[in-house]
């Protein structure tokens, strides 16, 4: 669609009142245009000019005169007629300069890397054919981490491709805001498109005050806006005055909205002791359902509460051993109705669309029991124990789907493995029906060490095809021996004469995440194979082509770690 609105205009002069006033010469005033009488009205000369001057002729053209052109010199005439009577607006107020950041500057080297890699923002390769070249943008917000690590102050000069970087990429945000620092808050503040980094920023960007100014932190508790609220209640729940954080939230809580109260609950998981009981157990009696909801599952996370012995009590009734088989057999029989009882600690009644209503509420009090009360519930028995036995009339799924939520609610290691079960087990979904998304849940609450060794044995049984979601919560680096299962399974791949872009997404965290020592390793890989029969046409060359780009890839890495290196230091790179 063109643009119909008119020439920018203030307040006009006293000799005009727009660009109906008055009459005018043509262009250059010269006879040979002729006198030209009051000038159309903007809107006209649009109009005129969609429709098409065949169609409809610009007023008082000179004989002579193309109708197109006489159209164009109006219009030029009346946008400089109405500039021309524009008044100076009054003046702004400046504003306040920039506050200074503490911070070591980056070595140039590292600033320019920095520089070449917002570039490629814009100009990378998109969803094309990427040839041996690295995919810069996806290298940010590693370079952005070690940056922040490093502890340096982004250059003035790239605050604003900074800043657009992290406008388009939400992953991008808290690295990007964190290495921009006060700079680049205060830059925010001075173009809309920016905002984000103000909502970003604890409290908006207003400076809390500090924990031990009990009076200050009251008054802005009182005062302050909600992200300023919310800003300072998780801030006070990371120090020592963290009761004085629901001392606060329970002096207003009655006045809350139903929303922000949601959020102050939210809030609590950051410290969640014993002291935080009684409030939460109060809010299980909260008008709305949403905060009820987020209370129960905090008691139910909180050691030893009060909520999670009435469901250990409800659930236990459920579940239990049936030794009347040939082999010990887990029974289950599912509530046959959700009580007011079980309606506070909350459990749903109503279960979502497609759901059993007892199959529904057994899952929510088996995934809010603790999981301590099973070894005796079930005869004394371990959980890898527990999870191997038998559940009879199909509520295998259910049950270990609750366990499984369980495990990561309750942050309980001992139980996730066995739910996780042996990474070479032959089943698709592990001990029970532990779906890939749950597994990799679980694998969150293990050591890294131990989660990376679990994903390498998952891949070197299973190969690639399923382990996506499993490397996606691996730490970074990906340690050696899961490094090596991923370049193995990536070979076996190319030998079965398949196309790289299958493994897209694994070659690609491949290239943010294999150590960049590994590089060597892959040499053997950059020859183009020779074509065997039943391969797909070209594999072998577009592999070549993959594990170059890889390759360069982990060298780049290696490079950008030397340059963050402070210049006086002379230590060594470590890994990137």
């Amino acid at each position: 669609m063109p643009d119909t609105s008119p020439p920018p205009v203030a307040t006009t002069a006293a000799t005009g009142t727009g660009t109906d006033a008055g009459t005018g010469a043509g262009p250059g005033g010269g006879a040979g245009h002729g006198a030209v009488g009051a000038l159309p009205s903007w809107e006209d000369l649009v109009t005129t000019a969609l429709l098409g001057t065949d169609r409809r002729p610009p007023p008082a053209t000179a004989p002579g005169r193309e109708a197109p052109a006489h159209l164009l010199d109006t219009a030029a005439m009346a946008t400089v007629r109405r500039r021309a009577g524009l008044r100076a607006g009054p003046a702004v107020r400046r504003p306040e300069p920039a506050p200074a950041d503490p911070r070591p500057a980056l070595p140039p080297a590292a600033a320019r890397r920095l520089t070449l890699l917002l570039a490629d923002r814009a100009g990378g390769p998109g969803g094309g054919r990427r040839g041996n070249a690295p995919d810069l943008m996806e290298l940010l917000p590693q370079w952005l981490a070690a940056a922040d690590a490093h502890g340096y102050a982004a250059p003035p000069q790239i605050l604003p491709a900074l800043l657009d970087a992290a406008r388009g990429r939400t992953d991008l945000r808290p690295a990007a805001l964190a290495f921009a620092g006060p700079r680049g808050l205060w830059l925010a503040r001075l173009n809309p498109d920016w905002r984000f980094a103000r909502r970003a920023a604890p409290g908006g960007g207003t400076a809390l005050p500090d924990p031990e100014d009990a009076e200050a932190v009251r008054q802005l508790w009182q005062e302050g806006l909600f992200a300023e609220r919310v800003a300072l209640l998780s801030r006070l729940r990371r120090s020592r005055t963290a009761a004085l954080a629901l001392e606060l939230l329970t002096s207003t809580w009655a006045t809350e909205r139903a929303e922000d109260r949601l959020m102050f609950v939210d809030s609590l998981r950051t410290g969640l002791s014993a002291r935080d009981e009684p409030f939460l157990e109060a809010a299980l009696a909260d008008r709305s359902r949403n905060v009820r909801a987020a209370a129960a599952e905090l008691l139910s996370a909180l050691p030893g509460s009060a909520l999670g012995a009435r469901m250990a009590v409800r659930a236990a009734s459920c579940v239990a051993v049936d030794h009347t088989g040939a082999t010990a057999t887990i029974a289950v029989e599912p509530p046959l109705e959700c009580d007011a009882g079980m309606e506070r600690d909350g459990v749903p009644a109503r279960p979502p669309a497609g759901r059993g209503e007892r199959s529904w509420w057994l899952g929510r009090l088996v995934e809010a029991t603790p999981l301590g009360t099973w070894p005796e519930r079930l005869g004394g028995r371990t959980p890898r124990q527990i999870v191997e036995l038998p559940v009879a009339d199909g509520w295998q799924d259910e049950l270990h789907a609750a366990w499984c939520r369980a495990a990561v609610r309750q942050w309980d290691a001992e139980w996730s493995r066995a739910l996780l079960g042996a990474p070479s087990a032959p089943e698709a979904g592990g001990p029970g029906s532990v779906s890939l998304a749950e597994r990799a849940k679980l694998l969150a609450t293990l050591a890294p060490e131990e989660r990376a060794a679990w994903v390498a044995g998952f891949i070197a049984t299973h190969g690639l095809s399923e382990a996506f979601q499993l490397l996606g919560v691996c730490a970074l680096p990906w340690p050696p021996e899961l490094g090596r299962a991923v370049v193995d399974a990536l070979n076996i791949a190319r030998d079965a004469g398949s196309y790289p872009w299958s493994f897209s997404g694994v070659m690609g965290l491949a290239e943010r995440c294999l150590d960049p020592a590994e590089a060597t390793r892959l040499n053997a890989l950059l020859a183009v194979p020779d074509e065997r029969e039943g391969a797909s046409p070209g594999a072998g060359g577009y592999w070549a082509e993959a594990f170059q780009r890889l390759v360069t890839t982990l060298r780049l890495r290696a490079t950008m770690a030397r340059e963050l290196i402070p210049p006086d230091t002379g230590g060594s790179p470590g890994k990137g």
